[in-house]
């Protein structure tokens, strides 16, 4: 399988999960902006970033205009965010902490627009 479609599902399922884990169940935001508090959480998930972040760099950094693009900026996002995280570990939580619970589902509506445009990309669903 081709590493652009590989990515263009692997993100696009992440994403629609994430969105209907933390949709059918808000109180998980809460949690995580209250685990960012704790040092092995926030340790963790700075890893789990920069993994995800690198990986895909590495495997698909390509910078064409189309949905490749998409793939390419999430896996930046994340490399970025989790070094953030590593980095400036009080700054970065105080920031995300700011971030209301109300902000963060208007992020994830937004999230799950563009995991639905990555799986329509790769399984064609409606054809465009």
């Amino acid at each position: 399988m081709e590493n652009s479609l590989f990515f263009t599902k692997f993100w696009g399922w992440y994403l629609i999960i994430f969105f209907f884990v933390l949709s059918f169940n808000p109180k998980r935001i809460k949690q995580i902006f209250n685990n960012l508090k704790d040092e092995k959480f926030l340790i963790l998930g700075a890893f789990l970033c920069i993994t995800l972040g690198l990986t895909t760099i590495i495997l698909h950094n390509i910078w064409e205009l189309n949905y490749k693009l998409v793939i390419t900026l999430i896996g930046w996002s994340f490399l970025f965010s989790g070094l953030a995280l590593f980095i400036f570990p009080n700054k970065t939580v105080s920031w995300l902490i700011l971030t209301n619970v109300k902000m963060v589902q208007l992020i994830y509506i937004l999230l799950f627009l563009i995991g639905l445009f990555l799986l329509n990309t790769a399984y064609q669903i409606i054809p465009y």
